[in-house]
């Protein structure tokens, strides 16, 4: 690898380091920005329709960790094709194609996007709008905008889970289409 090349791999594998804390990190920040929004706006407000400011909390945490994860799977990605993928690429430098045969083969139950607790919150963020004895037009409105957020959740894990393959796919292309 030329000096240029060396560069660009440890920074690329540096950010999906950083990216990878980061994650973590802004699961718990929104988590605990949207615990206190709950509990204020449970103290402060009896109309369901203030719990969608926590709601807003949990989808801003939501869409963050996403675009998080997205960007650290498409480098590390853009890594195995354009460094190990190399003609010669030395054995050591192989752990992307490692690490993703090993999620083909080991499904751990992990959740990078942590949906299963975005989707408890959700649950638990409408518990106020059940108790403020709501009308069926803000029982409607209020679980609607609820029920729409669960669905990105599951929808956005969705779209995760097959991503690495999809842009393996579209980086051996562009690959393929640059060499000719």
């Amino acid at each position: 690898m030329t000096p240029r090349e060396i560069e660009e791999f440890s920074a690329l594998r540096a950010t999906i380091r950083e990216r990878g804390s980061l994650r973590v990190w802004l699961f718990v920040a929104g988590l605990a920005a949207w615990a206190a929004a709950t509990i204020a706006t449970a103290a402060l407000a009896a109309l369901p329709v203030a719990t969608l400011l926590p709601l807003l909390l949990l989808a801003a945490s939501f869409e963050a960790i996403l675009h998080v994860h997205v960007g650290v799977e498409r480098v590390g990605r853009y890594l195995q094709v354009f460094y190990q993928q190399a003609e010669g690429a030395a054995d050591e430098r192989d752990w992307e194609r490692t690490i993703m045969a090993f999620g083909k083969l080991h499904h751990s139950g992990s959740d990078p996007l942590f949906s299963i607790f975005f989707a408890l919150a959700t649950a638990l963020n409408f518990v106020p709008v059940i108790t403020a004895e709501p009308v069926m037009l803000e029982l409607t409105v209020v679980g609607g905008i609820h029920l729409l957020f669960l669905v990105r959740v599951f929808v956005g894990r969705r779209v995760a889970s097959h991503q690495r393959a999809k842009d393996l796919e579209l980086f051996q292309r562009i690959k393929q289409e640059g060499a000719r």
